[in-house]
C-alpha cells in the first residue's frame, strides 16, 4: 500500500533539507516526505501525485517565496489536495497575514521559523495535524458494515452510534447497492433483519441494541468496581472535564454515558469560538481530545448504558441501570440538555425516517444534491447550515422569528448569509410533514399573514429549544417547571419544596441531595456554551472534594 504523502515547499535549499530531514526523522516510517524549491515546482508534484490518486496529508510551506507565497500556494494546492493539513512556516513580521489566511484559505496552523529544537517546536504541531488528518481518512480495511434501507430508523439509530463512537463503518443501501444483497446472502440473513451489522471478524448482528452492539464491537458497558470516588453521568463537555480533573486528582472515576462521548457539542461541525483554536475545531476533534485525556488519567468511560433512576444509600449514592446498580461516594450530572420536540403534524411519524433531531456533522454527504430543511435559530442550527451548504443543493433555514441576530453569534449570521445555497426564511415555520414510509413534503406557514405553502422535501433537521432529561432523578433532586435542576444558594429559597438538610450552606454546584453536584447544561441558569460546561464540569471537582472532607 503507498504511504501518504508530506510536502515541504522552501526556496531555501537549506532550510528545504531541514525541514525535510526533520519531518522524515520522525514520520519517514509512515509517510513519504518530498521536497520542492518553489510553488510552481510544488504545483508539479501536486498534479501528479493527483493524477496518480496517491493522498496528501500535510504541506507544509514557507511564506516568503518569490513568484507565489505560501499562502498563494496553498490556494492553488486545494483542488489537488482538498483533505491535506496546512502548515505555513512564517517569521514573526507575517503573523497578521497568517492570522488572516485562518479565515481565508482554511490554514491549520503557522509556525514560526526557526523551529529548532523540533522536538518541542515542530513535532507537537504536527502531531496534532497528523492525528487530526488520520482521523478524517481512517483505514478502511477493517471497516464494520452495516446492511439496511435508507429511510430506516433504526439503520439511522445504528449509523449514528457507530460514527459518534468514532467506528469506522461502510454503508451498504440495499435498495440502491447490488452489494448488499451479496452480503445479506453471504450473512445468512434477509432484509426482515435489517439493520445487519457485519463486525471484521465476519460476526453477523441482526438488529442490535447499541448495548448488544457496543459490547460486541468490545466497547466498554460494564464498569471494573462496584464504588467509586464519583460518578459523572454524562459524556458532554462538562462531564468529560469533570472526568479528567477527577481522575488526575487521584479520585477514582467513572463515567456513564447512554449513547456516545461528546453531547450535543460533539456533534458539531465547527466550534470557532473556543479558547486557544485560532481556526475553530470540531465537536468530533474536541470529543476525541477530551476521550485521550480521560484514558490518559484512568478514569473508566461506560458505554451505551441508560441511567433509569437515583438511590441515595447513606453514606453512598447509587445510579440505577436496567440491569443493576453502580455505587460512589459523590456524583456530577452532567446529562446536558436534547433539542425540543417539534409540535406538528406527522413530525413524530417520520422521526429517523428523514426527519432529525441534531446532526452529525459526518451526515451532510448523505443529502448531497438535495435540499435540506433546518428548523433553528441558535448557534446550532447555524453550523449545521453552514455544513450542508457544502453538499446540499440548497439549505432552506426555517426561523419563527424575524432575525437572527439575537440568538445566534454574529460571525455564524456573517457567513450564513454571505453563503448563496443558503436561504432564510424568517417568520416561517413547519406545520405538517407528509410522506409514504419517509418524509417526502413538508408544509409551512408565514407566521405573518397565515398563508401555507407546500414544498417536496426529504431532509429536515431540527435545532429547537434545550429540553433537560432529569426524570430519572425523581422526587429528592429539586428541579424547576422545566426539569433544569436546581444548585447553589438557589435551594435556600423558601419556595423550594424539600429544604436544605444540613446546617452548612450548600455548595456552589450542590444539588438538594449533598454529595450530589450539576454541572453544564443540565443546570439552571447555566451559560449553554462549551466552554462554560467545561469549567463547571473542572469546579464541580473541587466541590466534590470539599464534600468528601465532610463525610
Amino acid at each position: 500500500m503507498t504511504k501518504p504523502n508530506i510536502l515541504t515547499v522552501d526556496d531555501d535549499p537549506q532550510v528545504s533539507a531541514a525541514v525535510a530531514r526533520d519531518l522524515r526523522n520522525r514520520y519517514g516510517s509512515e509517510f513519504r516526505i518530498l521536497r520542492a524549491t518553489s510553488g510552481a515546482e510544488a504545483m508539479d508534484v501536486l498534479a501528479k501525485l493527483a493524477l496518480r490518486d496517491q493522498e496528501i496529508a500535510l504541506i507544509a510551506a514557507d511564506q516568503r517565496m518569490p513568484q507565489m507565497t505560501g499562502i498563494e500556494l496553498m490556494e492553488r494546492a486545494r483542488p489537488h489536495a482538498p483533505g491535506a493539513k496546512l502548515l505555513l512556516l512564517t517569521a514573526y513580521a507575517d503573523t497578521d497575514v497568517a492570522i488572516r489566511a485562518i479565515n481565508d484559505i482554511g490554514l491549520d496552523h503557522y509556525l514560526l521559523k526557526p523551529w529548532d529544537p523540533p522536538a518541542e517546536r515542530l513535532y507537537p504541531v504536527v502531531d496534532d495535524l497528523l492525528d487530526d488528518w488520520r482521523r478524517a481518512n481512517p483505514d478502511h480495511t477493517s471497516d464494520v458494515r452495516v446492511i439496511g434501507a435508507r429511510w430506516s430508523d433504526r439503520s439511522h439509530e445504528i449509523k449514528t452510534f457507530l460514527a459518534r463512537n468514532y467506528v469506522p463503518y461502510r454503508w451498504h443501501d440495499v435498495e440502491r447497492d447490488p452489494e448488499a444483497a451479496r452480503l445479506l446472502d453471504l450473512a445468512g440473513a434477509s432484509t426482515a433483519d435489517m439493520p445487519v451489522v457485519i463486525l471484521p471478524d465476519g460476526s453477523v448482528l441482526s438488529s442490535p441494541s447499541t448495548l448488544d452492539l457496543a459490547s460486541a464491537l468490545g466497547l466498554r458497558t460494564v464498569a471494573e468496581r462496584p464504588l467509586y470516588d464519583v460518578c459523572i453521568v454524562g459524556g458532554g463537555p462538562a462531564g468529560m472535564a469533570a472526568a479528567v480533573y477527577a481522575a488526575s486528582e487521584g479520585l477514582s472515576t467513572v463515567v456513564v454515558e447512554r449513547e456516545a462521548p461528546g453531547g450535543q457539542a460533539g456533534q458539531s461541525a465547527a466550534i470557532e469560538n473556543y479558547l486557544g483554536f485560532p481556526k475553530g475545531l470540531s465537536g468530533s476533534d474536541l470529543t476525541q481530545r477530551a476521550m485521550a485525556q480521560v484514558s490518559r488519567f484512568g478514569a473508566e468511560v461506560i458505554l451505551a448504558n441508560d441511567v433509569v433512576g437515583f438511590e441515595s444509600r447513606g453514606p453512598v449514592r447509587a445510579v440505577l441501570f436496567g440491569s443493576g446498580a453502580l455505587e460512589a461516594r459523590a456524583i456530577i450530572i452532567a446529562t446536558g440538555v436534547s433539542y425540543r420536540r417539534l409540535e406538528a403534524e406527522g413530525v413524530d411519524t417520520f422521526s429517523g425516517r428523514g426527519i432529525y433531531y441534531g446532526a452529525n456533522a459526518s451526515e451532510a454527504n448523505q443529502c448531497a444534491g438535495d435540499d435540506v430543511y433546518i428548523v433553528g435559530a441558535a448557534n446550532s442550527a447555524g453550523q449545521a447550515a453552514i455544513n450542508f451548504s457544502r453538499f446540499a443543493k440548497r439549505v432552506i433555514l426555517l426561523v419563527r422569528s424575524g432575525t437572527l441576530e439575537t440568538t445566534m453569534s454574529q460571525y455564524l449570521v456573517q457567513r450564513i448569509l454571505a453563503t448563496p445555497v443558503i436561504e432564510v426564511r424568517y417568520r416561517s415555520e413547519v406545520v405538517a410533514a407528509r410522506g409514504d414510509g419517509h418524509l417526502e413534503f413538508l408544509e409551512l406557514a408565514d407566521r405573518d399573514t397565515g398563508l401555507t405553502e407546500e414544498v417536496a422535501a426529504s431532509w429536515l433537521f431540527i435545532f429547537i429549544g434545550a429540553s433537560p432529561r432529569t426524570d430519572w432523578l425523581g422526587e429528592e433532586i429539586v428541579r424547576d417547571k422545566f426539569g433544569f435542576i436546581v444548585t447553589g444558594h438557589d435551594l435556600v429559597n423558601s419556595g423550594n419544596p424539600i429544604p436544605w438538610p444540613l446546617t452548612r450552606a450548600p455548595f456552589a454546584l450542590e444539588t438538594s441531595v449533598p454529595g450530589v453536584f450539576a454541572a453544564g447544561d443540565v443546570r439552571l441558569d447555566s451559560m449553554k456554551r462549551v466552554a462554560s460546561a467545561v469549567g463547571e464540569g473542572a469546579m464541580a471537582v473541587y466541590l466534590v472534594h470539599r464534600y468528601l472532607g465532610t463525610i
